[in-house]
C-alpha cells in the first residue's frame, strides 16, 4: 500500500484524516493510504508516479493536470480523494502507453509541442472531443479546448492535430 505521508509535496497532507482508498487508473486498481482532501493530481504524480499529469496552476483554470473520469476530462488538481469511490481514471500514460493514440500522433506530425508542459492535458481533452464528436468543427475545437493554457501559443497546430487526429479516428 502506498502511503502519503511518505511523498514529495503529498507531505503537506501528512496526518490529517488518513484514509485507505481504492483508485483505479488506467485500468489498474491501487490502495492508497492517503488524506481524503489529497488532490487526484498529487495522488497520480507523487503516490503513483504517473507523471505525464501536469501540476499548472492548482486551481483548475489551466488544463494541465486533464485526466479522464470514466471518459470525461476532469481538472485532476480539484478532485479529492474522497470524491474518487467508484470511478475509473486514465492519465496520458494510460490513454496509449506506446503513444498510438490518434491524438498523440497527430500531435507529433503537426509538432504541436513547443515545451511541451500543457500538452498532455491537451491531448486528453482533444481525445475526450474525439470521442463526443468525432468530426468537429474548428469553433467545436475552439470551444472544447478554450481552457486549456499554451503558453508557447500552439493554438493552430493544435487545431490541425484534432482534424488529423479526426480523420485517423473516422477511419476505423
Amino acid at each position: 500500500m502506498l502511503r502519503g505521508a511518505e511523498f514529495g509535496p503529498a507531505n503537506i497532507y501528512s496526518g490529517v484524516d488518513m484514509s485507505v482508498f481504492t483508485l483505479i487508473v488506467n485500468g489498474k486498481q491501487h490502495l492508497l493510504d492517503a488524506d481524503s482532501e489529497m488532490p487526484l493530481l498529487w495522488a497520480l504524480r507523487d503516490l503513483l508516479s504517473l507523471t505525464g499529469t501536469k501540476y499548472g496552476c492548482g486551481m483548475g483554470i489551466c488544463g494541465a493536470c486533464t485526466v479522464h473520469d470514466d471518459g470525461e476530462p476532469v481538472r485532476s488538481c480539484q478532485v479529492p480523494l474522497s470524491a474518487t469511490k467508484g470511478k475509473h481514471y486514465v492519465t496520458i500514460e494510460g490513454l496509449s502507453a506506446s503513444g498510438e493514440h490518434p491524438c498523440q500522433k497527430a500531435w507529433i506530425a503537426e509538432d504541436v509541442s513547443q515545451c511541451g508542459y500543457c500538452q498532455a492535458g491537451m491531448i486528453m481533452q482533444a481525445a475526450a472531443l474525439l470521442r463526443r464528436k468525432p468530426k468537429p468543427s474548428d469553433e467545436d475545437i475552439d470551444a472544447d479546448l478554450a481552457d486549456h493554457v499554451c503558453r508557447c501559443g500552439t493554438y493552430q497546430r493544435l487545431r490541425r492535430a484534432v482534424h488529423r487526429a479526426s480523420a485517423e479516428v473516422l477511419k476505423t
